[in-house]
């Protein structure tokens, strides 16, 4: 039976990866990456040498196919992104989907649990987090107001991924939208950025605060928001 395993690696500091995904990484024939140049540092740093396939959002069904040829001849694979768990707003699911909905009995898909960007900003929130919706990144265009309407709705709170280039904007469309809202007064977030890195930053406050923070910062690398509106 081969093996596809599911592996997490670090989200920024390299250090951030477990002793098992070290040791299946150096065991499998190949190693699925979104980005084989994000990878091959992670490789050279803990001297493992595994030939290494692209597999990514934009991958078409051939690679899939392929892929799935090679676990049915026995190859073990491992699948891994650029950070972070795979599986969690990439394209890894897909490929768990296909072998899932084929009953491919001969292929095994075992988890090998790590960082994820999603549960370190929640360890550090500070808000309550026994319930809480992840919803991924927003939209990019069509669908954003009401997107947020229902996010501002959230009895619980709610945690987003946004990139560096829509960071801001997604603020003030946020602010725009709670600007007339005394319900929404209360509305605290959190937002982390390039957490685990050299410059990690974890911005507290009101969308004012945080607006006022970012506009006098360098705000390149990728983002996590949990906004707690405190709605009832």
């Amino acid at each position: 039976m081969a093996t596809l395993y599911i592996v997490a690696t670090p989200i920024g500091n390299l250090e951030d990866i477990a002793r098992r995904a070290l040791r299946i990484l150096s065991e499998v024939d190949l190693i699925l990456a979104e980005d084989t140049r994000v990878t091959r540092k992670l490789l050279s740093r803990y001297q493992i040498n595994k030939p290494l396939i692209s597999y990514h959002q934009h991958s078409k069904l051939q690679k899939v196919d392929y892929i799935l040829d090679l676990l049915k001849a026995g190859k073990n694979l491992a699948l891994v992104s650029d950070a972070g768990t795979p599986g969690i707003s990439d394209p890894g699911n897909l490929l768990i989907e296909r072998i899932v909905s084929e009953s491919i009995d001969d292929i095994k898909i075992a988890p090998i649990p790590g960082p994820s960007a999603l549960t370190t900003s929640v360890s550090i929130s500070g808000f309550p987090m026994d319930k809480f919706l992840f919803l991924g990144f927003p939209p990019a265009k069509k669908k954003r107001k009401k997107f947020f309407e229902e996010v501002l709705k959230s009895k619980y709170p709610v945690i987003l991924y946004e990139s560096s280039h829509r960071i801001l904007k997604t603020m003030r469309e946020l602010k725009e939208l709670t600007s007339f809202q005394k319900e929404l007064s209360s509305l605290r977030i959190v937002v982390c950025h390039e957490l685990t890195k050299m410059f990690e930053t974890i911005y507290r406050g009101n969308l004012d605060e945080i607006i006022t923070q970012m506009n006098e910062k360098d705000l390149r690398g990728e983002f996590v928001i949990i906004i707690n509106s405190g709605v009832k």
